[in-house]
């Protein structure tokens, strides 16, 4: 295993559910986190609680990646001893209903274009430059299942994830011989706010989607970005596929009851 040992390491959508978890991994590996995210209030319970439990730098950042100029002048006037990152996550994403395509909501179209792709895109973007220019680095995006199957009810989604793989392999082929690896972990169910989000907050309808299952946790997924964050130089884990034990594929689980 290759030491976290304070690597800076850049996550959006640190809030809570995947971002969060995998915040507390790397402080816990003794990495220094920036932690980003909209809501900053958040941002500061994690990080006091990285403090405390972890006693790792933390440094959190509100920030909305789909403000491309925000995003840019953010990542431009890190503090100097934050500047040099050395591993990203881009983890902002969200969904946004589950109807048939002509019955949508076009506003949750741009919702999840202009975050699950426009935004990876921008932070990408402004971050992997200093990779190249120091000839180290890893970016590990959080991907789907959707990203590898359509679904009914998700058509915009699922393309948002397939344009993160996308985007995973054609960066993984433009950084060849940099130093500067490309991995992708896409998670089958996760109970996190992600249902509660596509739901527009209607928990009752969340929870079902989890019923009768265990699902995965943050910290599944987390474990799963540790170790391929840890892996010697000469070796990269090109795409992880994670789901739960009772999940077979984006269309079919073993429920219970």
């Amino acid at each position: 295993m290759t030491s976290l040992k304070n690597k800076i390491v850049f996550i959006t959508g640190a809030s809570s559910g995947i971002g969060k978890a995998t915040a507390l991994a790397f402080a816990k590996e003794g990495a220094k986190t920036i932690i980003t995210a909209r809501r900053i209030e958040r941002l500061e319970e994690l990080a006091a609680e990285i403090k405390n439990k972890c006693n790792s730098e933390v440094l959190p950042l509100k920030l909305d990646v789909r403000n491309k100029e925000e995003v840019k002048n953010i990542i431009e006037n890190l503090p100097k001893e934050w500047s040099e990152i050395d591993i990203l996550i881009n983890n902002a994403g969200l969904g946004r209903g589950l109807n048939k395509l002509y019955e949508d909501d076009i506003d949750g179209w741009e919702e999840m274009i202009d975050t699950n792709i426009k935004g990876l895109l921008y932070v990408t973007r402004n971050i992997v430059p200093g990779m190249v220019k120091r000839g180290n680095g890893h970016v590990i995006n959080i991907g789907s299942i959707a990203g590898h199957e359509a679904y009914g009810g998700g058509s915009v989604y699922c393309a948002t994830k397939h344009a993160v793989a996308a985007i995973t392999r054609s960066l993984r082929i433009d950084l060849l011989g940099t130093g500067v690896r490309v991995s992708t972990v896409d998670p089958g169910m996760v109970e996190t706010e992600f249902s509660i989000v596509r739901f527009y907050g209607d928990e009752e309808r969340a929870k079902n989607v989890y019923k009768g299952l265990t699902p995965l946790t943050g910290e599944d997924v987390a474990d799963a970005v540790i170790f391929c964050a840890t892996r010697p130089p000469h070796a990269n884990i090109n795409e992880m596929i994670i789901m739960p034990s009772a999940q077979a594929n984006a269309f079919i689980a073993y429920r219970t009851e």
